[in-house]
């Protein structure tokens, strides 16, 4: 039989274990004395074997206690020093470069944070943002910078002739000296007009292929070089609607409709008589010139008409298109603007309006008969606010005046937003900025290769190239791992997708497959198709080939002459252009073919070489810099790149352009993402088209989602993130704030054509539809940003 053992230590037990002791030495005790009673039990406590263990285990036991208290007390007090170091040490920490001080004093004077980010999260990234200069604006800053330093060029080359154009332009003073001598000289060589008493009757083809191919002017139609739109995308000469320099259509409101053409004329007769014309004549030749505009305006039809008819792209020859629309001479037209393409009547041109071609013919044909002086007058008119950019003031006047008449009748209803688009980018039209900011445009536009290297070296170095490229990398990788998600894409194409998806810059694949898994409307076979896409898609960043190797296209060049007058100039400079750009598509070499400059902020893709481009210009402050915190680049730049590949599958969205996907699920999708954005108000009672937006909604939402996963992603595997000091904005709060800032612009340049909508609703709409968003700015349920259902569409 085994002995009990008794755990030791414990203060019930020892005090048991006392009580026990005591209890079984009451009899003796009690008959001494108490002194002796006193004395014997300090007795024991000294010399009793028996009772010396239990005394110093409750003694112990004391101890034991204040010992474990200790303890405790340091391992608490320990661990709190310890995760105050890790904090402060592994969490994120503010930022102090030049580059973070130059964002946050950019935030501070652009944000309003009186106002609540749950509920107007536009006005708190945007509130003051009206004196802010954009990105695009500052990358010409730099250069005018550029252009404006003292640098000695080699005699002839293509800086010296860009930096001599540029100086040309800057110098107003002998412009104004010219006046209108330079433009009477132009309007001489096209024969004259009667206006100014002296008019050569010449043949009208003749001048129209002189006012196209010499001038860049087209009256009555517009032909370019394009990619077809189906495979193979090869190259065809098309045939479209002209630009006009205002609307004049019959259906608008008759009051607004005649103060338009009083506006117009008015301009018109200023022209003449700035050009020595006779008042009378002037009036008269004014007056026809804007029937024959109305009456054009009336052959035109909308795009949507023309698509759904399936006459946007219509192949026909020559010669077929010569006998449709007899009064144009289209081959000798045609080759004189596509020289040194050798043209013959059996080739097919694209044409996106034939019924439009055969009735202007048909005017043409009558104004021939009777009015052909009427008709020269009315080409020459235009051509004057074609050349206004390189005439004096007085000209430039005239057409600031009546850009702003006509702004100020846009403005009453019903017209908002009908003319807009038209009266904002008037063909020609004096912009409200400053000189310098003209003249780099041209500059920019005549000589793209020169200050693509120029710029490229001065804004785009090898460290910004890389940390562009690590961005793209985790912004595609998400964008593949979100078609993973999408459910209207069948397996099958899912996988396909998926495993192209690792061949090409793994951090942005992930956050695109990833996105496109949630999609419920895709089915397998449309997902790996997708994401097939998305691998194999060639991108450039910054730089293009031909900037880095510039010295091919700078030897273009030769054919300018600059000078005596700066119109001159200009004209040598535009024929050069339009030289180039035929030359360009006829080289094997699809990077020579892009017109993206380097300075540019909009991403492009093209749909022959099946390329997107990032220029250079995105990736520069505020939107862009290697030493800014990674939200900062991830919600900025990255949710424009994650953008442009949402664009990427605008097809699948539209009518039938899915066959195989659940398109119920996608309908849904979509009628969800429409109320979605219908429900946020707008400011001033503006609206816009929700179902002309759609599509650019679509790409907003899934673009911000997409960077949001690629940002998440990057901070698993890479430490060290940083904010910006003094903005009490978490990395992820920072992240939105970042992507709000791009579209920080004015409801004033909203119109009806554009396809996106307003800036308040690009900020409003996808933050309210990202969980993250209400989650990180601690947004309580059913505030204006925090709705209680959301949509997905990507």
């Amino acid at each position: 039989m085994g002995w009990p053992v008794k755990p030791v230590g414990g203060p019930g037990e020892a005090i048991q274990e006392e009580v026990e002791d005591r209890g079984n030495k009451s009899g003796e005790e009690s008959k001494e004395p108490g002194w002796a009673s006193g004395m014997r039990t300090v007795q024991s406590q000294e010399s009793s074997p028996e009772e010396l263990p239990m005394e110093w285990s409750r003694q112990w036991v004391v101890v034991r206690r204040v010992l474990l208290a200790v303890l405790l007390f340091g391992l608490v007090s320990g661990n709190s020093v310890l995760l105050v170091y890790i904090f402060r040490n592994c969490g994120p920490g503010p930022c102090y470069s030049p580059a973070c001080l130059d964002l946050l004093a950019h935030y501070l004077a652009s944000g309003n944070t009186s106002m609540a980010p749950c509920t107007n999260f536009f006005s708190f990234t945007c509130g003051k943002a009206k004196g802010i200069q954009p990105l695009e604006d500052e990358n010409k800053s730099r250069l005018r910078r550029i252009l404006e330093s003292p640098v000695s060029w080699h005699l002839g080359s293509g800086e010296e002739k860009a930096f001599q154009f540029y100086n040309s332009c800057m110098n107003t003073h002998a412009i104004e000296a010219a006046g209108a001598s330079p433009l009477r000289q132009v309007i001489e060589e096209l024969g004259g007009w009667r206006i100014s008493g002296n008019w050569t009757s010449l043949d009208f083809n003749r001048t129209l292929r002189l006012l196209m191919s010499q001038y860049g002017y087209f009256p009555f139609f517009r032909a370019y070089l394009g990619p077809l739109p189906v495979p193979p995308y090869t190259t065809a000469i098309q045939i479209d609607q002209p630009e006009f320099d205002v609307p004049l259509k019959q259906e608008q409101e008759q009051k607004i409709y005649a103060q338009i053409v009083r506006e117009y004329l008015t301009y018109l007769n200023r022209l003449g008589t700035l050009l020595g014309g006779d008042p009378g004549k002037v009036q008269e030749h004014a007056s026809l010139s804007i029937s024959i505009t109305s009456r054009l305006f009336q052959f035109l039809r909308p795009l949507e008409q023309r698509r759904a008819q399936g006459k946007l792209f219509q192949m026909v020859t020559i010669d077929r298109l010569q006998e449709m629309a007899p009064a144009i001479d289209w081959l000798s037209c045609l080759q004189a603007i596509f020289a040194p393409i050798s043209l013959s009547s059996s080739q097919s041109l694209v044409v996106h309006d034939l019924e439009y071609l055969r009735n202007m013919s048909q005017l043409v044909e009558g104004l021939l008969l009777k009015h052909s002086d009427f008709l020269q007058s009315h080409m020459i008119l235009g051509l004057v606010g074609t050349l206004s950019p390189a005439l004096d003031s007085k000209f430039q006047e005239a057409r600031r005046i009546l850009r702003q008449k006509l702004r100020e009748l846009t403005e009453r209803p019903p017209m908002v937003g009908f003319v807009v688009k038209i009266l904002l980018c008037l063909k020609g039209c004096i912009p409200a900025h400053p000189r310098w900011m003209q003249c780099v445009e041209e500059t920019g536009a005549f000589f793209k290769p020169t200050l693509a290297a120029l710029f490229v070296h001065e804004a785009f170095d090898p460290n910004t190239r890389s940390a562009a490229m690590e961005l793209f990398t985790a912004v595609k990788d998400a964008l593949i791992s979100r078609l993973q998600r999408v459910s209207w894409l069948n397996e099958e194409t899912r996988k396909e997708a998926q495993d192209r998806a690792m061949e090409l810059f793994t951090a942005v694949k992930d956050a695109l497959i990833s996105r496109l898994q949630r999609v419920s409307w895709l089915n397998e076979e449309t997902r790996k198709e997708a994401q097939d896409r998305v691998t194999h898609l060639q991108v450039k960043m910054g730089p293009l080939e031909w900037v880095l190797k510039p010295e091919p296209a700078r030897q273009q060049y030769g054919d300018i002459q600059l000078g005596p007058s700066f119109l001159q100039s200009f004209l040598s400079c535009a024929r050069s252009l339009r030289a180039r750009n035929v030359q360009r598509f006829l080289l094997p070499f699809p990077h020579l073919r892009w017109q993206v400059s380097p300075w540019e902020v909009n991403a492009y893709y093209s749909i022959s070489d099946d390329v997107m481009v990032f220029p250079a210009g995105l990736f520069q402050p505020p939107f862009f810099h290697p030493d800014y915190p990674r939200a900062v680049n991830f919600g900025a730049a990255g949710s424009i790149m994650a953008r442009e590949l949402a664009h990427l599958f605008h097809q699948l969205l539209l009518p039938g352009g899915c066959p195989a996907c659940d398109t119920h699920a996608l309908q849904g999708a979509l009628l969800c993402l429409e109320r979605h954005y219908a429900a946020f108000p707008l400011p001033n009672g503006s609206s816009f088209s929700d179902s002309h937006t759609l599509l650019e909604n679509a790409a907003d939402v899934g673009g911000l989602a997409i960077a949001l996963k690629a940002y998440t992603k990057r901070l698993l595997r890479y430490h060290g993130e940083t904010t910006l000091p003094n903005m009490n904005l978490s990395p992820q709060q920072l992240f939105f704030r970042s992507y709000a800032q791009v579209m920080c612009k004015g409801l004033s340049s909203q119109d009806s054509q554009d396809a996106h909508s307003p800036p308040i609703l690009r900020v409003h709409g996808p933050l309210s539809n990202s969980p993250a968003f209400s989650r990180h700015f601690h947004c309580p349920r059913g505030a204006l940003l925090n709705p209680s259902s959301h949509c997905q569409v990507w």
